[in-house]
């Protein structure tokens, strides 16, 4: 697949909840909006009006992209206890300069969120540590600041 990325079957399912959502619920809001906004009159100085065609193109660009990335979602699979760092996997590592354990989990770019430690694959810290065993040092570098991290725990 040319624009392949990766996700976890969790991810898949949120993301055919979201296009059923924008399908069935966002379109129909945004066609009943754009239909009231022409009960206003002329249509030229409809400030209403622009807004809601503005809001349903929005939602149509939101389908195409979210129908865009199942049809290129590549499911991966919930490591536990890997001897490598994959994608799927949660690991320990330790930041060598703070003396500070972080637990992270490798996901696609989809899901990467900070307040979950789901980190994306595509990260400079995940590029880093891909790859690596148990016990590794990798060397964090497409950043302003250089770090090392060592790997504690791969699950």
């Amino acid at each position: 697949m040319a624009n392949e990325f990766y996700i976890t079957q969790k991810g898949l399912d949120e993301l055919k909840e979201k296009l059923n959502e924008l399908k069935t619920v966002k379109r129909l809001e945004a066609s009943e909006r754009i239909k009231q906004a022409r009960e206003y009159g002329d249509l030229s100085e409809n400030a209403e009006y622009d807004a809601a065609k503005d809001e349903q193109a929005m939602i149509e660009a939101e389908i195409k992209k979210t129908e865009m990335e199942i049809e290129n979602a590549v499911v991966i699979e919930e490591v536990q206890g890997g001897k490598a760092v994959t994608i799927g996997c949660t690991v320990t590592i330790l930041d060598m300069a703070y003396n500070e354990e972080e637990e992270w989990t490798i996901v696609g770019t989809s899901e990467a969120s900070f307040s979950e430690h789901k980190l994306s694959n595509e990260s400079p810290l995940a590029r880093a540590i891909l790859g690596k065993k148990k016990g590794a040092v990798a060397e964090v570098t497409d950043v302003a600041e250089p770090y090392k991290v060592k790997i504690i725990e791969i699950k």
